[in-house]
């Protein structure tokens, strides 16, 4: 007799669930989890073994509990890079963007309280409302993904939620939201409450356009959301960030646990902010890359969504096993996509050149076998 998760005494609104993930699968090609393509570079990672031989020596002490330098510097790559003021009080940092998330939703939803996401979206929002004990609603998108603005503020007032979460460039389907589009749902969600507004921006460094970090001015409930995952290729630092007002980032900190950003996590973030340029130099190659991905795949005759994140959805795949089915003969071809389990659709993340030159081959002959 097998014993299980099921046969603990877990939490209800756990059982049957599994954990999140992406397939892991040693293939040519990984496209499957929108990661920076490009390895640090090489004076970035002996800044970074520099830093850290620094505060080797004090690791017998607990690191800063409040991430004073870290912060200061991440406030000030904002205001660089938004031509928004942001200082050391509108900055909260964290082990990546989904603890930044999970702080929010122990601080400002948990047991009684709900929260909002216009789905398809980032699913991470969903099981973090779960593991809060968070109720979560799904609130609609049109046909083409886009946020229908009637729609959601109906839902809002319908729901009166604590979080709405907004994400832009929308993950998986890559869209921007408008600015007028998040102004309407935070005066919806105010007017219902009051409730936070989150704004998840994990990649707006690879958008046409800019940062909805302006927003803030004058609204309290307003929360931004970042990551140095994406734009700074450092996925395996675990580092994400938050702007908001400072009552906000009092507020995170009733929650936080205690020195929960290591000494060696802080150091290697900033010498990573040492090389902001350099970084953003990749950014900029893989938006080219991501635009040629759109380029091309309609020029085969896919549908694609409208992208301003390092990957694009594309589809249709109605036939035989649909969109798992399309992604099984891609594989075989040694190139790894998702399957987000929207269904007619699959994701890929733009890598480099040689890697979507192998993915766009890998397209054209799946093309081939269903025009036979």
């Amino acid at each position: 007799m097998t014993f299980g998760i099921d046969d603990l005494p877990v939490r209800n609104e756990l059982r049957g669930k599994s954990p999140y993930g992406a397939p892991q699968l040693d293939v040519p090609v990984r496209l499957n989890t929108n990661e920076n393509p490009y390895p640090l570079p090489e004076p970035l990672v002996e800044r970074i073994a520099e830093r850290v031989r620094e505060v080797a020596r004090d690791l017998n002490r607990y690191p800063d509990r409040d991430a004073v330098e870290l912060r200061t510097r991440l406030a000030e790559y904002l205001t660089d890079t938004s031509g928004h003021e942001v200082g050391l009080a509108n900055v909260w940092a964290a082990n990546g963007s989904n603890e930044v998330i999970q702080q929010l939703l122990q601080t400002f939803g948990g047991p009684g309280r709900t929260a909002i996401g216009f789905e398809p979206s980032y699913s991470m929002h969903a099981l973090i409302a779960r593991g809060t004990g968070t109720g979560w609603i799904p609130g609609p998108r049109n046909e083409d993904f886009t946020i229908d603005v009637e729609e959601a503020v109906r839902a809002i007032a319908s729901h009166r939620p604590d979080v709405v979460f907004v994400t832009t460039p929308n993950n998986p389907t890559g869209n921007a939201v408008p600015p007028e589009t998040v102004l309407a749902l935070y005066e919806a969600a105010q007017a219902a409450k009051p409730s936070m507004v989150v704004v998840d921006e994990a990649y707006i460094e690879f958008s046409h356009g800019d940062s909805l970090l302006p927003l803030l001015e004058g609204r309290p409930n307003l929360v931004v959301s970042r990551t140095m995952s994406k734009a700074f290729g450092a996925a395996g630092l675990r580092l994400g960030y938050l702007a908001a007002h400072p009552a906000v980032v009092d507020a995170v900190q009733l929650v936080r646990l205690p020195y929960h950003l290591s000494a060696v996590t802080q150091a290697t973030a900033l010498a990573a902010l040492e090389h902001t340029d350099t970084l953003l130099g990749y950014v900029e190659q893989l938006k080219a890359e991501r635009d040629r991905l759109v380029t091309e795949l309609r020029a085969l005759g896919f549908e694609v969504v409208e992208s301003d994140a390092n990957f694009v959805q594309f589809g249709r795949f109605d036939g035989a096993g649909g969109s798992h089915a399309a992604w099984q003969k891609i594989l075989d071809r040694g190139v790894l996509v998702r399957d987000n389990g929207i269904p007619g659709w699959l994701r890929v993340s733009a890598g480099t050149p040689q890697e979507n030159d192998a993915f766009l081959d890998a397209v054209r002959e799946l093309k081939k076998e269903q025009s036979a």
